[in-house]
């Protein structure tokens, strides 16, 4: 048993800033590649940004500058730091992890979802 919760979402004015966290807790042997995706009302899911094992790092164009994503092995959390919102980053955020468990079976873990709404 695996899952990824997703917090920090929230209500902000333009220009402003939220912290969204990513924790994955339950038979996890390693986490791999991490990454953050959104969805708009009306669009589909977009990849934002991943992080690897090694912390590399790669962002969308519309982000880059703007987010940071980061994650922290020891406490198996992914991070993403978002700057200078726009009322176009409107969206749910979603975690995704690929994960192998403690039966070293490799899987793709999706949450919930966190809402982040910017707005005047």
């Amino acid at each position: 048993q695996v899952q990824l919760v997703e917090s920090g979402g929230g209500l902000v004015q333009p220009g402003g800033s939220l912290r969204l966290s990513c924790a994955a807790s339950g038979r996890i042997f390693s986490i791999n590649d991490m990454g953050w995706y959104r969805q708009a009302p009306g669009k589909e899911r977009e990849l934002v940004a991943t992080v690897t094992d090694r912390a590399s790092t790669a962002y969308a164009d519309s982000v880059r500058g703007r987010f940071t994503i980061s994650r922290d092995n020891a406490k198996n959390t992914m991070y993403l730091q978002m700057n200078s919102l726009k009322p176009e980053d409107t969206a749910v955020y979603y975690c995704n992890a690929n994960i192998r468990d403690s039966d070293f079976v490799y899987t793709t873990y999706w949450g919930q979802g966190t809402r982040v709404a910017v707005s005047s």
